[in-house]
């Protein structure tokens, strides 16, 4: 081991939100009794890395410095979370005994988590990271092998993914090479989407079809009040098959979200189809709306360019269904806690299905009602008038006849549904080039005017 240099620094990266910044690990190795201490508001997660990164160098083969370890990770006045800054202060543990040159471990950004025997293992938000680190115009970013395809699609910069700790150590001292990973961001978009639901699965209820298609068409809110039984979920699960579909700005931002709270598959580079997100009515607001002790996106950002379908709308807590009053207007949600204050995308379509009283048969040719006048207006309060006021189009789904259901021809096909919606909103994004909105939804009163 040769002589300690006096600080080596090695460049990684956090999330704040979907955003992520630049950080600068420094490493200092000093005379004294053997300690590790780590500083720049660490959360548990980074303190307890010491003793991770201390078995994956010594199980790697590479001696650990019997000396006074400090690292700080800067900009110090901001909370750290997370375990990817194992990879670079092993890194710079290993430059400050000068096994790794300076020099070298300056170009490129780099994270990961590490095993005890020195397994590079995925971390969260490897996306918005790749994405900094391009805009800060570094040569390139090493990561973990089963991050390579998401940090790929981002241009401008090498992504070279890595096993082991080993395999970075031999590539940075020139032993071996790595592959950069490529993207075929075009390739993502070519394949024709399978879907499992399809509208021409529904017989009857054509009504309810043309309003879905005028609200895919104009990005607009809608709920369906109607009996049990009579389609209205079957429906709303078919709704993302007639979307537009999503476009590589939007479905970068989406990544970017799913990449944070660690829901993109194994080696998956983008999420290419429209979300649909449909939380349970137990849903608390916190888990709604996103929250906790470090805050996190919610269900509301989830679906950001997609569906957000709330079965049983009268079921949901009232506190519950009021914290959507914020995303359904402005497009976004504050999560504001002691330390921080975050701010989630959660531009979405809202669609939302409901029984028109607590037994469902209100209205009913079929069936009888049996709740009285207290009980439906006690069921129907939970639904306030501000939060009616933000679902453009409200309808009532019938029952559908039997002859409807014996029906042998097939009804129309999502694809078809599909290609009259886009056309629309290519209108639209016409219309509306010279503005900040694209579809019809988010126009304001001077615009409607």
């Amino acid at each position: 081991m040769g002589v300690p240099i006096p600080i080596a620094r090695v460049l990684s990266s956090a999330v704040i939100g979907i955003d992520a910044y630049l950080v600068e690990v420094e490493v200092d190795i000093a005379a004294g009794l053997p300690s590790f201490t780590t500083v720049g508001l660490p959360e548990t997660a980074v303190k307890e890395s010491k003793e991770r990164v201390k078995s994956a160098i010594t199980n790697s083969g590479y001696a650990f410095p019997d000396d006074r370890i400090t690292v700080n990770l800067a900009p110090a006045g901001i909370k750290k979370v997370g375990t990817g800054f194992d990879l670079p202060i092993a890194m710079g543990i290993l430059t400050a005994t000068k096994t790794i040159p300076q020099n070298l471990i300056e170009k490129f950004l780099m994270l990961g988590e590490l095993s005890l025997d020195g397994r590079v293992k995925p971390v969260q938000g490897v996306l918005p990271m790749a994405l900094s680190a391009a805009e800060a115009g570094y040569k390139g970013i090493i990561v973990p092998e089963d991050n390579r395809r998401e940090a790929a699609v981002v241009n401008g910069i090498d992504v070279y993914p890595s096993r082991t700790l080993a395999q970075v150590v031999d590539f940075l001292r020139g032993f071996s090479t790595i592959k950069p990973e490529t993207a075929d961001v075009e390739a993502l978009f070519s394949y024709k989407d399978v879907l499992d639901v399809d509208f021409s699965d529904v017989m009857g209820q054509e009504h309810v079809k043309r309003a879905m298609e005028v609200a895919a068409a104009g990005g607009h809110n809608i709920l369906m009040i109607g009996p049990p039984g009579s389609g209205k979920t079957m429906l709303s699960r078919r709704l993302s098959s007639i979307l537009p579909p999503i476009t590589f700005e939007e479905a970068i931002e989406t990544t970017k979200i799913f990449s944070v709270v660690g829901m993109l598959e194994k080696d998956q580079a983008l999420v290419t189809t429209r979300p649909f997100r449909s939380p349970h009515h137990t849903i608390s607001d916190a888990g709604l709306i996103g929250g906790g002790h470090i805050p996190r996106p919610g269900e509301v950002s989830l679906p950001h360019n997609g569906v957000l379908f709330l079965d049983e709308l009268a079921e949901y807590k009232k506190n519950v269904l009021e914290v959507l009053r914020q995303p359904l207007e402005d497009h976004w949600v504050t999560i504001s806690r002691a330390a921080s204050t975050i701010t989630y995308p959660s531009r979405f379509m809202l669609v939302a299905a409901m029984n028109p009283c607590p037994c469902g048969y209100l209205s009913d040719s079929k069936h009888s009602c049996h709740c009285t006048r207290h009980q439906i207006q006690r069921y129907r309060s939970k639904i306030s008038g501000p939060l009616l006021d933000r679902i453009d189009i409200h309808m009532e789904v019938p029952t559908v006849p039997y002859k409807d259901l014996l029906r042998r021809s097939p009804a129309e096909s999502s694809d078809r549904i599909r290609a009259r919606v886009s056309a629309a909103r290519k209108r639209q994004e016409n219309r509306f080039a010279r503005s900040k909105i694209f579809c019809n939804a988010q126009m304001s009163n001077r615009q409607i005017k």
